[in-house]
């Protein structure tokens, strides 16, 4: 008797248990009938996006107008910026290249003008690294046998910038597919004086980098070429053993271009408090992630002129 209430007990128990599990699915599934399914709101972005456009449209068509009105006063400066701002949220990397240009060519003396100078470097980078096709660029579509190493030598660039320009992870290509290369030639220029990097491409400005240069104005003067890129470098103190990347004592950072002057490069740090000072032992000092960003740009070979 005992046994048959314990059976009848545990059989009661079950049925608990499985009431509340129906319970909690159709509970669930009512409220996944009143949700929003995955990508509804964005469904509902988009179908608001034309209003938008038509809005930045006239924001855009009103500019214009400023624009084509006078080229010198502050409003048509001020239509210019606001072309900026749109053209920026929009990702659209072409015009706003066009916009910070046409500012800098306008407006020379204005107080923005190295506001300007910084965003248009900086999109000038950005565009480098982006699959956008543009007229500095070109479409080359990969054969048998090809490598990105090999791809790189052929047209002089680095094996870093095909990869960041069409997101190849793992350098692994696909005979026939089509990959961005620049047409870009480019070439540093370093004021000691300024302790200013200039990277220039095809001889125009492209971006500038604050630097450290050499005390006592021990960093060589001349025309020289990248020779070597070593990535996470050792350094080889003037005495001493070589201390590996990673050390704490290791001052290079981590990047090296060495030049054609044995012994000096350009370098990350890990002091970033010393850029812009005169105090290295005569090699070009920079931030990490500005000397990783130039590396990945300028492949060997590249000039290197260096003045007082």
């Amino acid at each position: 008797m005992n046994r048959k209430i314990a059976v009848f007990a545990i059989w009661i128990v079950l049925l608990i248990i499985s009431s509340v599990i129906l319970y909690r699915a159709v509970s669930n599934m009512r409220a996944q009938v009143g949700r929003p399914a995955p990508g509804a709101h964005k469904a509902f972005d988009a179908s608001s996006k034309p209003a938008d456009q038509r809005g930045e449209g006239l924001e855009i068509k009103a500019a214009e107008d400023a624009i084509a009105k006078s080229r010198e006063s502050a409003k048509t400066e001020d239509a210019y910026w606001l072309l900026a701002s749109i053209y920026e949220k929009r990702e659209d990397l072409l015009k706003l290249k066009e916009i910070y240009q046409k500012i800098l060519e306008e407006f020379p003396s204005s107080n923005n003008v190295l506001k300007a100078q910084e965003a248009a470097e900086n999109t000038n980078v950005e565009l480098l690294f982006s699959d956008i096709a543009d007229p500095d660029s070109f479409i080359y579509q990969v054969q048998k046998g090809d490598g990105l190493a090999k791809i790189a030598k052929k047209f002089n660039t680095t094996v870093e910038l095909i990869s960041k320009a069409n997101g190849l992870k793992g350098g692994v290509l696909r005979y026939g597919r089509n990959l961005k290369i620049t047409r870009l030639k480019f070439s540093i220029v370093i004021d000691k004086s300024q302790n200013i990097l200039t990277l220039k491409a095809d001889g125009k400005i492209f971006k500038t980098y604050r630097v450290s240069t050499g005390k006592d104005s021990s960093t060589p003067v001349g025309s020289f070429k990248i020779t070597i890129k070593i990535i996470d470098p050792p350094w080889y103190p003037a005495k001493g053993k070589p201390i590996p990347s990673g050390d704490p004592r290791n001052v290079l950072g981590s990047r090296w271009l060495g030049i054609s002057r044995p012994g000096y490069g350009i370098h990350g740090t890990t002091d970033p408090l010393s850029i812009g000072k005169s105090v290295t032992e005569g090699c070009i000092r920079m931030k990490n992630r500005e000397v990783e960003e130039l590396y990945s740009i300028v492949p060997e070979g590249t000039e290197v002129i260096i003045v007082d």
